[in-house]
């Protein structure tokens, strides 16, 4: 029962679903015609899990419930290198012929139809793919997981891998630290930003090896009452005694 003034919780499906295509099938019988509708989708998890299912019901819900269920009895896991597929394979189921070959990253999906849908829902991003057979949806779609089925994982291709991904971690967390130096040298007109010292001011850097910072001698706090210090009054020198100029001859 739901509470007033709440939103219903919506199940996190495990799975997306892609219906390839739901066709009207009539089957003649003695009384007339029995009208059934037949439902052909896909499932996967992006992750490497991909299933196709068929479902048959007298209502188009039912078939694809019916399909879903008999998806997910079906599901295999894909071996990958990457972003692609380790090597080329071929099949043909059928009258259909489904060919899928790796590709370098950033390539896409280069494929159609129901081939394409089967490759998305298996994670598979950068991978060709071709069907050189009879256009049959039902039929492409089963020989495209028929392919994959036979794909076989290359062991050195996951030392390769992981070794790849440690290396992409690596270039991303310089990248960062480059972002965070080139915004702090932007804060301050791109000049180095100021050495700060625990407890210290912006701009005190540690003095170096062999001289150290010359202290101020600190002056002796004033008592509330002290009187000033009177300066020492120096005492007057006398002045010395000039010598008497020479009288001058007095003229008889």
């Amino acid at each position: 029962m739901m509470r007033k003034g709440k939103a219903p919780i919506r199940e996190v499906k495990e799975f997306e679903e892609e219906v390839i295509q739901i066709d009207r099938v009539t089957r003649v019988v003695k009384g007339g015609r029995r009208l059934r509708f037949r439902a052909t989708l896909v499932i996967g998890n992006r992750k490497g899990k991909v299933g196709v299912g068929i479902g048959k019901s007298t209502e188009v819900a039912g078939a694809i419930a019916k399909a879903i269920a008999q998806a997910k009895k079906n599901l295999i896991t894909v071996p990958m290198a990457g972003q692609t597929i380790p090597h080329k394979v071929q099949v043909k189921f059928k009258s259909a012929k489904v060919m899928l070959m790796p590709a370098i990253p950033g390539t896409g999906i280069k494929a159609g139809g129901s081939v394409r849908k089967v490759i998305e829902l298996a994670g598979i991003k950068d991978i060709m793919g071709k069907c050189l057979g009879a256009p049959n949806r039902l039929n492409n779609s089963q020989a495209a997981i028929e392919a994959l089925k036979k794909l076989k994982p290359i062991p050195w291709l996951k030392v390769k891998a992981a070794e790849k991904s440690e290396e992409t971690v690596a270039a991303v967390k310089r990248q960062d630290d480059n972002r965070r130096g080139d915004s702090r040298k932007r804060d301050f007109g791109g000049r180095r930003p100021p050495f700060r010292k625990p407890g210290g001011r912006p701009g005190d850097r540690p003095a170096p090896k062999g001289e150290q910072k010359a202290v101020p001698a600190q002056q002796p706090a004033k008592q509330p009452n002290e009187k000033p210090a009177e300066k020492p009054v120096q005492a007057e020198k006398p002045a010395a005694d000039k010598p008497a100029a020479p009288a001058a001859d007095k003229q008889s």
